[in-house]
């Protein structure tokens, strides 16, 4: 029978890029394609906008249908993107459309803010691979502090908490910038501004629960491996004892 702990571990740095490799989507490949096709190409400002919202929406169907399940917050995305995109193109308004992008950003972080106070804290999808390396030891170490250590869960709610907080703080600043700059300077300005909120996130999250929640499951794994060491050297003393008799 194969151990569990021998199975080979995912590198941290695929976990880190299966965890952010979405933003790549949803923010850069559609600011190359705005500035290809409306620069390039000498598409409207309207069209080119919708062209590349078009983008991160067929990435999340496209992870949907690969994954086969349901994930809230890439459902949600997807929601707001389609509203927001029928929304723009009847109205034919620029800076309805990049508004739209701060409207993903607050709804998505009102419903991160409250998922914190809910059984399963949507922001721990992207954490967990990080905090696990894909170690199904630590995975293992992960769901018992998950299951029955009440500072873990307090400090896996403080991670969303600081994210909504960050995505709020991010949606006020781009609606502010799509009415009152240019939309061709909020087109790469937005994405600096997610860029510095990302950023933030991670610094402020990083420093209130992914590195305590770090040190936690590394405790975990530490006791576990202990009281197995301990099971293993007892077992022998047993077994020698009742032969003794």
């Amino acid at each position: 029978m194969t151990d569990a702990s021998s199975t080979t571990a995912v590198p941290r740095g695929r976990a880190l890029w299966e965890s952010f490799a979405p933003l790549v989507v949803d923010a850069v490949l559609p600011m190359a394609a705005y500035y290809t096709l409306s620069k390039g190409f000498g598409m409207g400002t309207v069209a080119a906008l919708g062209w590349s919202s078009a983008l991160p929406a067929v990435r999340t169907v496209w992870g949907l249908v690969k994954d086969r399940r349901l994930n809230g917050l890439a459902a949600l995305i997807l929601v707001v993107n389609i509203v927001g995109l029928l929304l723009s193109t009847v109205s034919g308004d620029a800076r309805l459309m990049l508004a739209k992008d701060s409207a993903v950003s607050s709804v998505v972080g009102l419903v991160v803010l409250v998922s914190a106070f809910g059984r399963r804290p949507l922001m721990t999808t992207g954490l967990k691979p990080w905090v696990v390396k894909g170690d199904p030891v630590r995975l293992a170490a992960w769901d018992r502090l998950s299951a029955g250590d009440a500072r873990f869960r307090r400090t896996e709610r403080t991670f969303s908490l600081v994210w909504g907080t960050a995505l709020l703080a991010e949606c006020v600043a781009r609606v502010v910038g799509a009415y009152t700059l240019p939309v061709d300077t909020m087109v790469w300005l937005g994405n600096v501004i997610l860029g510095v909120a990302i950023v933030a996130g991670m610094l402020v999250g990083g420093g209130l629960a992914a590195d305590p929640m770090e040190k936690m499951v590394d405790a975990e794994v530490r006791e576990g491996a202990g009281l197995a060491k301990g099971v293993e050297t007892a077992a022998p003393t047993a077994y020698a004892g009742s032969a003794a008799q």
